[in-house]
């Protein structure tokens, strides 16, 4: 099974041919082609049988799940599970996906209105969540079903300005949803209409393209819009159409909708659930969806993240280093490449790293980078000699070049995530780590070893595997002189 591929050839570049992700059911084509996309047996558990499998295919393959708990509707899983296939979903080499994503950002495409649109060929306006959507239960002690890969788009009624996110929503009731809201946009214009003392209209998207998926988790100032963030990853408008009982925006091409509002002055009991730190975000009061239709394509498609898995840390993990490496280089030039590693659940340790910077700006680096999300908890920053992709590498610079007394930042008192057990109610202590070559360093003290040559060896011309006699065949070679 194939996991690397060339993308860059000018088939999408100079043809305005769209890149294989802008469109879902074509992506799950695009990974069948060469092995990517399994089907799983039919009539797996929505408890805990989808959820299983797909952790152990995540990564993989995507998956399919056929009649999943008997529901006539598939379950889809594992579309981006690997930062090579998120790339290749933009059309672009690994090594440019974060500046093609901070492009997107920073020249979004406004969307384009659209009556015809596939996501409304069925509409529902008697709702039953469970009888018409195959809702998964995932880990051991999740409160219920959830949904766990809709893009919750909401609209602030007097501006017509959208924000797009994915927020795990509870399935309480026939037409009802429990909501973890985070304090970012989606809270910021929900307490601004409760104020008023209003319902904030909300749509949740679930079944988009890859690329939508991957715009509605940028990191963006309040009342930019991630669908024309989408729109530029796709090099187009994204066709959008408005839903049948609110004004909210949403993509056309979606495989289902459900339309609602975010009730004013409603909190019920929400969670525990299986959140992306591998820990359970704890049952609370949370504010609380009302479903008043639901509209979906024929024959659709629902996707589904398993919270805590691969596909879950990357589609978070990937757009935030693209907007964090945009805020830094502001500030910093010397800034070169971060990264949100595997083992900080790709939220909450980043690692920078910078072109000679000048004495006492590394520091600056970690402030500035601490500053970017409250999300981020430990910041490292190394030289260009250190690959920030490789934890070992960057593990290997703390190991050599940092010294506590000298090299450590602390802040305490700050906000981070309210999802780290760690911190009270989402407020704790950050760390910074400065492991550049101290300023001034003279002589070989930090001259890393090498052998010259190494790299240019052709292995394949110099080794093969041992045949039977090796020993033998080896001691044939002639002796060394004495």
């Amino acid at each position: 099974m194939s996991t690397t591929h060339d993308v860059r050839s000018p088939n999408h570049a100079q043809t305005g041919a769209p890149p294989p992700g802008a469109d879902l059911r074509g992506w799950l084509e695009h990974l069948r082609a060469d092995g990517r996309l399994s089907v799983a047996v039919p009539d797996l558990e929505l408890t805990f049988g989808i959820a299983g499998l797909a952790n152990r295919m995540d990564g993989r393959t995507a998956t399919v799940f056929p009649r999943p708990g008997g529901h006539p509707v598939p379950v889809v899983s594992g579309l981006l599970s690997r930062r090579s296939w998120m790339a290749e979903a933009c059309a672009v080499g690994e090594d440019e996906l974060v500046a093609r994503f901070d492009d997107a950002c920073r020249n979004p495409v406004p969307w384009r209105e659209t009556t015809d649109a596939p996501c409304q060929d069925v509409v529902h306006t008697g709702v039953d969540l469970t009888a018409q959507l195959p809702i998964p239960t995932h880990n051991e002690h999740d409160s219920g079903a959830y949904i766990t890969a809709g893009l919750l788009i909401a609209r602030r009624p007097d501006t017509g300005v959208q924000n797009v996110s994915i927020h795990r929503l509870q399935v309480s009731g026939p037409a009802r949803l429990g909501a973890l809201l985070l304090p970012r946009h989606t809270l910021a214009m929900f307490d601004e209409a409760e104020r008023h003392g209003g319902d904030l209209e909300i749509a949740v998207a679930i079944g988009v393209d890859p690329l939508t998926l991957m715009a509605s988790q940028a990191i963006v100032p309040l009342g930019q819009d991630e669908l024309e963030i989408a729109g530029a990853l796709h090099g187009r408008p994204l066709d959008v159409v408005r839903c049948r009982t609110n004004s909210v925006r949403v993509p056309a091409s979606a495989e289902i909708v459900l339309e609602g509002r975010l009730l004013a002055e409603v909190r019920e009991e929400e969670g525990p659930f299986g959140e992306f730190p591998q820990y359970y975000g704890e049952r609370a009061r949370r504010h609380v969806i009302a479903v008043d239709a639901v509209t979906h394509r024929r024959g659709p498609l629902f996707h589904t993240i398993v919270g805590g898995g691969t596909e879950h840390l990357l589609l978070g993990g990937i757009p935030r280093e693209a907007s964090f490496l945009s805020h830094l280089r502001r500030s910093f030039p010397c800034v070169r490449d971060v990264h949100l590693s595997r083992g900080g659940v790709c939220r909450y340790h980043l690692y920078v790293q910078v072109d000679r910077p000048a004495p006492g700006e590394a520091r600056n680096v970690v402030l500035g980078a601490l500053a970017a999300h409250y999300d981020i908890k430990h910041v490292t920053v190394v030289d260009t000699d250190v690959d920030v992709h490789d934890p070992t590498e960057v593990e290997w610079a703390v190991a050599t070049r940092f010294q506590a007394d000298r090299d450590l930042v602390t802040v305490h008192g700050t906000q981070g995530s309210k999802l780290d057990p760690s911190t009270e109610d989402g407020v704790g202590s950050k760390l910074g780590f400065d492991a550049t070559v101290p300023p001034g360093a003279t002589g070989m003290r930090y001259t890393r070893i090498r052998v010259p040559g190494e790299a240019e060896l052709d292995i394949a011309e110099l080794v093969r595997p041992a045949p039977e006699g090796w020993y033998e065949q080896a001691a044939e070679a002639p002796s060394p002189k004495g």
